[in-house]
């Protein structure tokens, strides 16, 4: 029976490629999530209103009168009828409120039962972006709002348009609110990549379970994998903390000298 220290180079060149499928994975998803989730992001905050037109037949309703449910069903209709708004935040209430792990599952094992296959390794990009999108899009509505209202007006008494006013004084602010918590969400997804090989994604968790069942050396494997994820996730904490210093002047802080 061959020992581990025998096997290690084929050890190591199997973890490397399930290492290599995990950046592959991680980045793949990364470049969806993102725009995904400000799209995600905006559409939360939609102001449209389809019958918004009508709203002036609200003037002709009784004031200071207990309102009937027909009334109050108008007022709705006219006015808090946003579906555009009510679509996207059900989505993230589903994405949000279900295990990332059943998410998987459905997409991957329950889509066939209706027709639709999809291979693992884009079943698992579509799912980890539209939960990764889903999380990230919070996180960019509550910083876009936070921005003072008075800003916004400021830069329009000035002359500027919206789209400048967006790309000039709201979003350089909103990145630096948003930076830290997206940065969290990103190291956590780096960690939720392994989940993929439950539907059989030959990434670096999958590797080593398969490694592991041959050489029956649980212990310095799986040691060995988790000092990798703890060494992506590192490196992503220094950026984190990189751009968290170049973002810190949108907000008015500087670093003291």
């Amino acid at each position: 029976m061959t020992t581990f220290s025998e096997q290690f180079p084929i050890v190591f060149q199997a973890l490397n490629i399930g290492f290599l499928q995990t950046l592959k994975l991680f980045f793949v998803t990364l470049i969806g999530a993102i725009p995904l989730g400000l799209i995600i992001s905006f559409g939360s905050m939609s102001s449209w209103a389809p019958l918004g037109f009508l709203r002036p037949l609200l003037k002709n309703l009784p004031k200071n009168t207990k309102l009937t449910w027909w009334q109050r069903f108008q007022i709705w209709c006219y006015v808090d009828f946003k579906p555009i708004r009510i679509i996207v935040r059900f989505i993230i209430w589903v994405v949000r409120g279900t295990p990332l792990l059943v998410q998987l599952f459905v997409v991957f094992y329950g889509l066939p039962d209706v027709g639709i296959l999809l291979d693992p390794f884009p079943a698992a990009v579509l799912v980890f972006a539209v939960n990764e999108g889903a999380y990230c899009a919070e996180t960019m509505r509550a910083a876009l709002e936070s921005v003072p209202v008075g800003q916004i007006e400021a830069g329009y008494c000035v002359g500027m348009r919206y789209m400048q006013i967006m790309r000039r004084i709201v979003l350089p602010q909103a990145l630096r609110t948003a930076f830290p918590p997206l940065s969290n969400s990103l190291i956590a997804m780096v960690k939720d990549t392994s989940l993929a090989s439950n539907i059989t994604v030959m990434e670096m968790f999958m590797a080593t379970q398969r490694i592991a069942a041959r050489t029956y050396e649980m212990l310095p494997l799986y040691c060995e994998v988790a000092v990798v994820y703890l060494m992506f996730s590192t490196v992503l904490t220094f950026v984190q903390r990189w751009g968290e210093k170049k973002l810190a002047v949108y907000g008015g802080r500087r670093r003291a000298k």
